[in-house]
């Protein structure tokens, strides 16, 4: 089960995960992401606080948009990943590829780093 919110807070995005990423519903996040840079959003946060679980259909979805963001120059950062689904992102060194973050705060400085 996922529920994803979508807020603009100042000049970025946050989208909110709330459950768990599988097969099944990956495809939502996919339209999300691709939502979100159709609307020119050029920061990018996911609140990842409420994320459970992550698939590799899940990940995916964030590594299917890593060279759209860097093209379009768009700020993407990760935050609040519970250890278990953190130690997915690190296992398949996405934590190289994708910006992660503990905070909120830590995440919006993250977003003006070059």
């Amino acid at each position: 089960m996922l529920s994803i919110n979508k807020a603009a807070d100042r000049d970025h995005l946050i989208i909110e995960l709330n459950g768990e990423v599988d097969a099944s519903n990956s495809v939502e996040l996919d339209e999300v992401i691709q939502q979100a840079l159709s609307e020119d959003s050029n920061k990018i946060l996911v609140d990842g606080r409420k994320l459970e679980y992550i698939s590799s259909a899940g990940l995916g979805v964030f590594m299917s948009y890593l060279e759209d963001f860097q093209e379009k120059n768009v700020s993407f950062v990760i935050f609040g990943l519970n250890e278990k689904v953190l130690n997915v992102f690190h296992i398949l060194g996405l934590d190289q590829l994708i910006r992660i973050r503990q905070t909120q705060e830590e995440a919006e400085q993250a977003l003006y780093e070059v």
